[in-house]
C-alpha cells in the first residue's frame, strides 16, 4: 500500500513525499519510487519529525496504510488543518480515535477497498510504457503450492508482497 501511495503521489506531482516506516527493504523501495523524506520514528517522535519536515504545518494529504490505532493516531496528528486522511489499510479497530481533533482541525477522513478497475484506463498505459513499475513490490513469486510459504515470508518480514502465478 505504502509504495503504491508513493507512486501515486509522485505521478500526481507531489513535491514532497514523506514515507513513514521502519523496514529497510520497504523504505528503499519507497525511495526508489520517489519518497523525498523518510521518517523511522513512531508516536510523538514521528509527529514531531513530520511537523519539522513540513515547516510546522503538517501534511496536506496523509495515507494511513497500516490500520492500527497507533498509525491512525499518527495520521490524525500529522495532517495539517483542512487536510485529508485516506485509510487504505484494513482497519484493525472499528472506531476512528480522537474525534475532537478531526472536527476542530476540519480533517476529512475517508477510505475503503480500492476500486481498482476504475483506474485501469488511466494507469495501464503508464504501466505498459514503463513510466510506473508497480510490479517491483513483488519480491516473492511462486505457484499455488507456495501460498503458505508466501504468507510465512511476509509474516517473518522476508518478503514485501507475494505474487502467485497460476
Amino acid at each position: 500500500m505504502v509504495r503504491g501511495g508513493v507512486i501515486a503521489a509522485k505521478r500526481l506531482g507531489a513535491e514532497q513525499i514523506i514515507l513513514l516506516g521502519r523496514r529497510p527493504d520497504r523504505l528503499d523501495l519507497g525511495k526508489s519510487f520517489g519518497a523525498t523524506d523518510i521518517v523511522t520514528e513512531r508516536g510523538k517522535e514521528a509527529v514531531e519529525k513530520v511537523r519539522q519536515l513540513t515547516g510546522g504545518y503538517g501534511a496536506h494529504s496523509v495515507l494511513e496504510c497500516v490500520g492500527t490505532d497507533l498509525s491512525m493516531q499518527i495520521s490524525l496528528n500529522i495532517a495539517r488543518p483542512g487536510g485529508a486522511i485516506g485509510r487504505v489499510g484494513v482497519p484493525h479497530d472499528v472506531s476512528i480515535p480522537a474525534a475532537a481533533p478531526t472536527f476542530f482541525n476540519n480533517l476529512t477522513i475517508s477510505g475503503g477497498p480500492a476500486p481498482s478497475r476504475a483506474y485501469f484506463d488511466e494507469l495501464l498505459p503508464d504501466v505498459l510504457e514503463g513510466k510506473i513499475e508497480p510490479g517491483r513490490v513483488f519480491d516473492f513469486v511462486g505457484d499455488i503450492e507456495k501460498v503458505p510459504d508466501g504468507y510465512r515470508a511476509m509474516d517473518e518480514r522476508k518478503a514485501i508482497k507475494v505474487m502467485i502465478k497460476f
